[in-house]
């Protein structure tokens, strides 16, 4: 099996370049599902952190309950971001191993527009808070 490796890899100089890079792309969704999935419990903390202020001081505690919703849907969507970063990397892996390697397309343009769905949707939501509160 060694003597298949070393085969390749002469054939190919850049094969074990391709494949750390490869392995960086896949780190990275990794970093980037993790940072959502802490947004999104920070999201979630902060709101029942609020109510839970709101409730010793003595003032009404309201309870629309979206801000939990929102934190629980993006811890959900970083750990979809990682097992999709799996599934991305264990899938170039093949095509980099078959000599066949072809770019992201749907994935990113996929990744892309939920990031700015969710985006808007926190923005609105701030700003239907700001304006219900103040």
């Amino acid at each position: 099996m060694t003597d298949n490796l070393n085969v390749s890899y002469e054939s190919n100089p850049n094969r074990a370049r391709d494949h750390l890079a490869n392995e960086r792309t896949f780190l990275a969704w990794v970093r980037t599902g993790a940072a959502i999935v802490v947004f999104g419990f920070a999201i979630g903390r902060f709101s029942i952190a609020l109510r839970q202020l709101t409730a010793l001081q003595g003032h009404p505690v309201h309870r629309s309950g979206v801000s939990v919703w929102m934190g629980a849907t993006s811890i959900v969507l970083g750990v979809l971001l990682v097992v999709g970063g799996l599934f991305r990397y264990r899938k170039t892996r093949e095509r980099l191993d078959q000599g066949r390697f072809e770019p992201a397309g749907f994935v990113l343009d996929l990744v892309t527009a939920l990031t700015v769905l969710f985006g808007l949707a926190l923005a609105g939501y701030l700003i239907y808070i700001e304006r219900s509160v103040g």
